[in-house]
């Protein structure tokens, strides 16, 4: 992926990235995969996976930062809202990982978490877990 020229930033545009850790507060886990689009500063991805039925993230990339609101629906059928700030970490091998501080809205609990940028062929089908 190119670095887009309006950002100090690399771009999420087309990433793939999977939860690799998070704290007991969070829904996320191993098995969520989160898929990103990137328009000028605009991020928005869909994900899914694990206890999380389907989820939506939209916020803006703002240097080496995502700042954004997610909301999800989970496998139990409860619904959930929250807020995160991530720093984007570049690994030696040139995937990106993300240290996430995050917190919700819709019920009490805040906490770390780390993504990781997965290579195309650990990337699910989206249809696998829905």
């Amino acid at each position: 992926m190119d670095e887009d020229e309006g950002f100090s930033g690399v771009s999420v545009d087309g990433r793939v990235f999977r939860s690799v850790s998070n704290d007991a507060d969070g829904d996320v886990g191993g098995e969520t995969y989160f898929w990103f689009e990137q328009t000028d500063d605009l991020i928005h991805a869909r994900y899914h996976g694990g206890s999380v039925r389907l989820g939506h993230l939209v916020g803006h990339h703002l240097g080496d930062t995502l700042d954004f609101r997610y909301t999800h629906a989970t496998t139990g059928g409860d619904t959930a809202t929250g807020r995160s700030v991530d720093r984007i970490e570049r690994l030696d091998d040139g995937r990106l990982r993300l240290h996430e501080e995050w917190e919700w809205d819709s019920k009490p609990g805040s906490g770390s978490s780390i993504l990781e940028e997965v290579s195309e062929q650990q990337i699910p089908h989206i249809e696998e877990s829905l």
